[in-house]
């Protein structure tokens, strides 16, 4: 991720995270007694959050409050994760335990296959 990115306001995260778990603006509203209408007025940061708002919608979302304010991993900026990341985060989340574990074991093995390539062409220099 490049430094050029837009760092996403509270009401952004929640409208990337909504679509990552391929989630509509009706079926969020369900989730948290709200309309949806409240939820647009949330992703466009036209409406204030309640503390416990909050919380529901991090509980539905699957993330933490503190992710929901600050950005993934409490930065200010949360281009950490691209949407291909969030829906790889969303996908694995959806598996039985089980098929994470292989997941995990093939995501090692790529990664250190990849440390492994990158390695090499320091050492070639």
């Amino acid at each position: 991720m490049t430094g050029e990115e837009p760092t996403l306001t509270l009401g952004g995260r929640i409208r990337t995270l909504r679509r990552a778990r391929g989630m509509t603006q009706a079926r969020l509203a369900r989730f948290t007694g709200v309309s949806r209408s409240a939820v647009a007025q949330w992703e466009s940061d036209r409406a204030g959050y309640s503390s416990g708002m909050l919380g529901r919608i991090a509980e539905v979302l699957g993330v933490s409050v503190a992710m929901l304010r600050e950005g993934w991993g409490g930065l200010a900026s949360d281009s950490i994760l691209s949407a291909d990341e969030m829906t790889l985060l969303s996908l694995f989340r959806q598996c039985e335990p089980s098929d994470r574990a292989v997941l995990l074991q093939l995501a090692r093995r790529i990664a250190g296959s990849a440390e492994q390539g990158d390695a090499a062409e320091t050492a070639d220099l």
